[in-house]
């Protein structure tokens, strides 16, 4: 369905809080669908290919040493921008404070600020792209309908988080040229972008609080990290765009994509026909369920 006559978002400058994705819109069927969490690690790694990104990244975030609690946190504001109506303006301003210190030199020694249009507007980019390229797999084909609605979605959570209309593409048609500049131009293999793809990358353990789940997570930790380095390096290659792929380096072989194929394939049959408490995650079902009572 095309929900585009739904959409008349309020923009920033008008004295009016920016409006969250509609629900019923495309973001609101995807964002908390499980399967999205297979798109994250792409869109990340993108995020960090950029100098300024990638060079705050390495000074500021504890992706390395708490990086269990970092994506936690960062899904949880996600699912908010998304799903958390009054809340998503609320996060996007302290997402915009917790940014306002980080500055510093990037890897081709230019001045940088979180909060420079440049890279923050990328950051929030990345994801179009990767929502594309990875929905093609995992959920259905993409129509031009579909694609236009998803972008104008994600202008919405671009004012969400603080960005202005001057500072992103309006439009899908002017989305691309910006795109493939910023590729051409800017991404490059950063040092935390190839940490994220690196399968010999030093992984602390999750924090459990149960007694008996520590244990056999110290036994069995040494396995389950490297299977798990592996695997995220998989879908994150895997559900990168191709071009993306070429502007940061990594490789990618024909046998890799028969078996991201066949592993998409799977997913893509079983989510579908989990119960909704299996397939949504927390903040969206209880999101959706709301609605679902309010338009009744």
């Amino acid at each position: 369905m095309d929900h585009t006559a739904r959409i008349s978002p309020t923009r920033p400058g008008r004295g009016l809080d920016p409006e969250p994705p509609p629900p019923g819109g495309v973001l609101w069927s995807t964002a908390g669908d499980v399967r999205s969490l297979l798109t994250l690690p792409a869109a990340f790694t993108m995020q960090v290919a950029h100098p300024a990104v990638g060079a705050g990244v390495d000074q500021y975030s504890v992706f390395r040493t708490d990086p269990w609690g970092r994506g936690e946190r960062s899904l949880r504001s996600v699912m908010l921008w998304v799903y958390g109506g009054q809340e998503a303006v609320a996060e996007g301003r302290r997402v915009r404070r917790l940014h306002k210190e980080i500055q510093g030199t990037d890897t081709r020694g230019r001045r940088y600020h979180s909060l420079d249009p440049d890279c923050y507007a990328w950051v929030h980019a990345t994801g179009f792209p990767v929502a594309l390229y990875a929905g093609r797999y995992l959920f259905r084909p993409i129509t031009p309908a579909h694609e236009r609605q998803l972008y104008a979605e994600w202008l919405r959570v671009g004012r969400i988080l603080g960005l202005r209309d001057r500072d992103m593409p309006q439009t899908v048609e002017e989305f691309w040229p910006y795109y493939r500049r910023m590729l051409a131009e800017e991404i490059e293999p950063t040092k935390v972008a190839r940490e994220l793809v690196a399968t010999d990358a030093d992984l602390p353990r999750p924090e459990v609080a149960s007694p008996v789940l520590r244990l056999l997570l110290r036994i069995t930790w040494p396995v389950l990290r490297a299977g798990y380095l592996r695997f995220r390096a998989f879908v994150t290659v895997g559900y990168m765009p191709p071009d993306a792929r070429a502007a940061i380096g990594l490789e990618w072989t024909p046998a890799q994509e028969r078996r991201l194929r066949r592993f998409s394939t799977a997913v893509r049959l079983l989510v579908p026909v989990l119960p909704e408490r299996l397939r949504y995650l927390p903040r969206a079902r209880a999101a959706r369920a709301r609605w679902r009572a309010g338009t009744r």
